[in-house]
């Protein structure tokens, strides 16, 4: 009897002690169990306890400072039902254990048809992960991981695996592993992402067909991975200072039949770095102040190069491991700017030079070998070491534009003589003014 007295005076403190926190965490799933289905939850300007688990269609909209906390031992928020919103809200405070079988997540989406936006998301293993869910919508969502002193603790921004044609549009994420992972997961489109702090920015393992357009990634150690995937569209992006040891704006490995169009890679180690990929087409693209324009390795055939704008490099292009016979510097007659770094003639003015550009370099042994190399490209050392090269006849075939464009040039003279002419009618009407006041 007295073991059964202080056994109930031991639990009545325990409830005293923590009411809030119990009542909070039953009541938020209690009343998502209690709604019909298709309802709308508008939840108050406070701090809820999760988990929670939506297993209805509904609605759940939050205000400022709505925050949904997990209890850290699992997914903050599960989505088993289709066709749910979450509006508006934080979510915090997910399972953590990466040797869990289960990826946690501040939120876990299983289902289709579900929406996602203006969600705030931090200390959480994954950030939002679709397993096998399609048709899904996330915008306007801020991740911020852990950053780059715990980039390995964690898992990614958004993960999409075995998921296909989802949105993905106007997210925030820093810090992360990975930005943006996509593990077989086809015919997704990203649009308009900007990506800091991470691992690889965006990385594509398994996944074909996805489409990735005006997407921001800046200071990570990779840009983007494209990794045993095919017939993707990356189109007008931003790779901007991503840089580390074997660091790259853009890498295609083992990757097919992709389009990279219009992309801007600015002060990477490397702007492109390719191997054992196939016919992908490269167009277009600006690339610019980078160690390494365009890293090749001789296992990859077939990739067109045109009308790309590749200048202010280090290295404007470097092929490694043989002499990438099999890929193509020009297209249709239209090969590359390749803006000061080597002279061009244009007597007939038609934008394309009169002769061929061949870049021969010594530079290609070196790199092999030597990984630590890409620390000293801009050594003075380095300069000697071609010139030696050179006058041994130690060089190799670079890389041979058959049809150099001249057109950046002709746009910048266009330009000159336009803004020429615009200064001339502003001083002539300047000048009739005077004479006509004075």
């Amino acid at each position: 009897m007295k073991k059964l007295l202080l056994f109930l005076f031991v639990f009545s403190i325990t409830v005293c002690i923590n009411p809030e926190k119990n009542n909070a965490a039953e009541n938020l799933q209690a009343m998502i169990d209690s709604l019909e289905e298709g309802a709308v939850l508008k939840l108050e300007d406070k701090t809820y306890e999760g988990n929670i688990v939506i297993n209805k269609e509904l609605t759940l909209i939050g205000k400022a400072n709505t925050v949904i906390k997990g209890d850290g031992t699992g997914n903050v928020i599960s989505i088993k039902a289709p066709n749910v919103t979450l509006r508006k809200l934080t979510v915090t405070n997910s399972g953590m254990d990466r040797n869990s079988p289960e990826e946690y997540a501040g939120i876990k989406i299983h289902t289709n048809g579900n929406v996602v936006e203006h969600i705030k998301i931090t200390d959480s293993f994954h950030g939002i992960y679709l397993s096998q869910a399609h048709d899904n919508k996330i915008s306007y969502v801020e991740i911020k991981g852990m950053g780059k002193g715990e980039i390995a603790a964690q898992g990614n921004g958004i993960h999409v695996y075995y998921a296909n044609h989802n949105l993905l549009s106007n997210n925030t994420i820093e810090g992360t592993r990975d930005g943006m992972f996509f593990e077989y997961g086809n015919n997704n489109e990203s649009y308009e992402n900007n990506i800091s702090g991470t691992r690889y920015g965006l990385h594509y393992m398994y996944s074909d067909e996805n489409i990735f357009k005006n997407n921001t990634f800046t200071m990570n150690t990779g840009g983007a991975a494209v990794m045993n995937s095919n017939r993707l569209l990356l189109e007008d992006n931003h790779f901007i200072v991503n840089y580390g040891n074997q660091s790259f704006g853009l890498l295609l490995l083992q990757a097919n039949d992709n389009q990279i169009k219009n992309n801007t890679f600015y002060m990477n180690q490397r702007g492109i770095y390719i191997d054992q990929a196939t016919r992908n087409t490269i167009e277009g693209n600006k690339i610019s102040q980078n160690q390494i324009g365009i890293e090749l390795w001789a296992s990859s055939n077939e990739q067109v190069f045109t009308e790309n704008l590749i200048t202010e490099n280090t290295i404007p292009a470097v092929t490694i491991g043989g002499t990438g016979e099999t890929n193509f510097w020009s297209h249709e007659g239209k090969g590359n700017d390749w803006g000061n770094s080597f002279p061009l003639t244009d007597l007939n003015q038609n934008g394309i030079g009169d002769f061929p550009i061949t870049y021969r370099s010594s530079l290609y042994q070196l790199i092999e070998d030597q990984e630590l190399s890409y620390l000293f490209l801009k050594s003075p050392a380095l300069a000697i070491y071609e010139k030696m090269n050179s006058v041994l006849m130690d060089e190799k075939i670079m890389f041979n534009d058959p049809h150099p464009l001249a057109a950046a040039k002709s746009k910048n003279h266009f330009l000159l003589i336009a803004v020429i002419g615009l200064a001339a009618v502003l001083i002539l009407i300047k000048a009739c003014y005077r004479k006509y006041y004075c």
